[in-house]
């Protein structure tokens, strides 16, 4: 990929605006922590990898800039940033357990004065940031021998680089096998009622120069019925013990169309995604998110004012 979704910069944290594609490509340069949060939040980064890495970059900026206050001042702080990076979205676990690593290192580091737990915060939100991309990687190479040539495989919402720190985990898949030598047609699940898939999915497989359709999400049962369907390939936000897994709203409608059809549905994460502490989906804190996005689109009101 031609873009980076995150990175870590000497003064901020640049993010890529995923609000504003396809048709502009902006950064944003968050030198504080409650920009970092923003973003998060407002969904400039989105997916749940990647708001696990920008949580972590996000405290170690934190961490920079609160490292002239006394120790104990500097905890107490910190303490209310990681706090403040947990508020943001409470369904992806990654952000938690990226979280929960960057506390750990804090509780750890008592010997450390402020500038040295500084420090090794930083150095540990880049390994978090390395780790999501090898993973990524390896997720993609062991995936790849899904596709065969010829497939036609749908996706939904968005599991590419732009939802992780890098190439991909559903998609990762696609770019593996594209990069394999496989050739194969992609359908991309619209996914109302942002878009992910329209505005994210498919200009990402532009960048890839793999062929991709827009469909509508209530296409999806029709091209199956058809036979243009080989397979289905989705992320996941977060996975219980027993299995059963959140992910982007429509994802099981498309399972249920799956099995009715017989065609395998695969969802595609790393291990950070998977939350032992939870016996199984109903468990999981499922996100819910302000009604206009329902009732307006591109800021303008598309259903009645009562409505």
């Amino acid at each position: 990929m031609k873009f980076k979704t995150i990175e870590w910069k000497r003064d901020s944290v640049r993010i890529l605006d995923q609000r504003r594609l396809p048709h502009e490509v902006v950064y944003l340069h968050c030198r504080d922590t409650s920009s970092v949060a923003k973003a998060i939040r407002t969904l400039a980064v989105r997916g749940a990898p990647a708001i696990g890495v920008a949580a972590a970059m996000g405290i170690a900026m934190g961490a920079r800039t609160l490292s002239s206050l006394r120790p104990e001042v500097f905890r107490k702080k910190l303490e209310e940033v990681c706090e403040e990076m947990k508020q943001t979205r409470p369904t992806a676990v990654n952000l938690f357990w990226a979280v929960e690593r960057m506390e750990r290192l804090i509780r750890g580091g008592r010997a450390l004065g402020p500038p040295g737990l500084a420090k090794e915060l930083e150095r540990e939100a880049l390994r978090i940031y390395r780790e999501d991309v090898d993973i990524n990687r390896r997720i993609g190479r062991h995936g790849r021998g899904l596709i065969r040539n010829g497939a036609g495989v749908l996706t939904h919402c968005n599991a590419g680089a732009l939802a992780t720190a890098g190439h991909g985990t559903a998609l990762g898949v696609l770019f593996s096998a594209w990069a394999a030598g496989k050739r194969f047609k992609v359908f991309v699940d619209e996914t109302r009622p942002l878009l992910q898939g329209a505005r994210l999915t498919a200009w990402e497989l532009v960048q890839a120069k793999i062929p991709a359709t827009v469909i509508t999400d209530n296409m999806a049962g029709w091209l199956m019925k058809k036979g243009k369907v080989d397979l289905v390939l989705v992320g996941a936000d977060r996975i219980a013990r027993n299995g059963d897994t959140a992910n982007k709203i429509g994802t099981y409608g498309l399972a249920v169309l799956a099995k009715y059809h017989h065609i395998p549905l695969y969802v595609v994460a790393p291990t950070s995604t998977v939350d032992l502490a939870l016996k199984r989906g109903e468990d999981i804190p499922i996100e819910e998110r302000a009604g206009e996005e329902v009732t307006h689109f591109m800021g303008k009101r598309v259903t009645p004012g009562k409505v």
